[in-house]
């Protein structure tokens, strides 16, 4: 009897030190690599940072190609990782067909919305920080600017729409030039594609070029400084990558959303989440690389303008809404 009692004793020790387990989370990677210098790396970074603070545990995947991406999502879910954050809004459709074969797990999927009891769909107001990049661009130009967007789709459009604004607003006459490097994932890491196309905007007399187009960019960075132009990087501070030649770069905090979504681990909120701002979910990076660039009255600018959009005393159109940008 007192070993039956040793047995029960000891399975029901087993079983409550299994429910106490905590489940590792798991990162997937959108194409274009994990070190894209961009949008991806952002992702890695917030990982990094949680498992540095926490000593915690993660496992991440790079994609290779479409098909991947419910293969992994599904893998990631049997294994019992949770949550289970994706690195990009093509994530949308695999994440629909998941999702409600595996109600415990939660999900975070960043820059699209996936309605489902046990999703945090994590966007971001990029119009709001690529408005302040426009208004630097603007105010470090002659006469035109450029923008090169990766794929040509109404998310990277509301990049495009925002630096327009701002620059309009510092000069309503200034010429902005836009090009898109492609219409499928390829567009994400083509960086000759982006620096012929920055040569070009260049050769018409754009003195500043923006890019959101993930590892593509780095070629539009690249062509800029060495035509002794100015380029802005995106998603992340890519101030660094031609010091001296970045005007600023358009931070996104992927890093925040990642880092956000692992410390509060399997317990977290669901639903819709905004990043711009006002919660410093965007904004534009000011280092030892582009301090010489920006006067301290460019600067006071468009801080008085970050505050009146904050506020809301400024109002950016959001070209996702209906593609479109009204001063195009």
């Amino acid at each position: 009897m007192t070993l039956i009692k040793t047995i029960i004793s000891a399975s029901a020790a087993l079983i409550a030190s299994a429910a106490m387990v905590v489940a590792d989370p798991a990162l997937i990677y959108d194409l274009g690599g994990k070190f894209d210098k961009s949008f991806n790396e952002a992702a890695y970074e917030g990982a990094e940072k949680w498992k540095a603070e926490t000593g915690g545990n993660y496992n991440e995947i790079e994609l290779q190609n479409e098909a991947q991406r419910e293969q992994a999502l599904r893998r990631f879910a049997e294994n019992g990782n949770n949550p289970i954050v994706m690195a990009g809004f093509s994530f949308a459709s695999s994440l629909s067909e998941v999702a409600p074969d595996f109600p415990e797990t939660k999900f975070v999927i960043i820059d699209m919305v996936v309605d489902a009891p046990n999703v945090r769909s994590t966007v971001f107001k990029e119009e709001e920080g690529s408005y302040l990049v426009g208004m630097m661009a603007a105010m470090s130009a002659d006469k035109a600017i450029g923008f090169v967007g990766g794929m040509d789709i109404p998310l990277i459009r509301r990049f495009a729409c925002g630096y327009v604004l701002g620059a309009r607003s510092v000069n309503p006459n200034i010429e902005i030039l836009q090009n898109y490097t492609g219409t499928t994932y390829h567009a994400w890491n083509d960086p000759i594609k982006g620096g012929e196309l920055t040569k070009a905007q260049i050769a018409q007399g754009a003195d500043v070029v923006y890019h959101a187009a993930g590892g593509t960019g780095i070629g539009v960075l690249q062509a800029a400084a060495d035509a002794g132009k100015l380029g802005i990087g995106v998603d992340k501070n890519q101030n660094h990558l031609q010091s001296g030649s970045v005007l600023t770069s358009m931070i996104k905090r992927v890093d925040l959303a990642v880092y956000n979504a692992f410390t509060d681990g399997a317990d977290l909120t669901t639903g819709f989440e905004v990043m711009g701002l006002s919660n410093d979910g965007v904004g534009y990076a000011m280092d030892s690389h582009n301090a010489s660039l920006v006067s301290a009255d460019m600067q006071a600018a468009v801080e008085a303008a970050k505050a009146k959009i904050i506020a809301g005393e400024i109002q950016i159109h959001d070209a996702l809404t209906d593609n479109s940008c009204p001063a195009s």
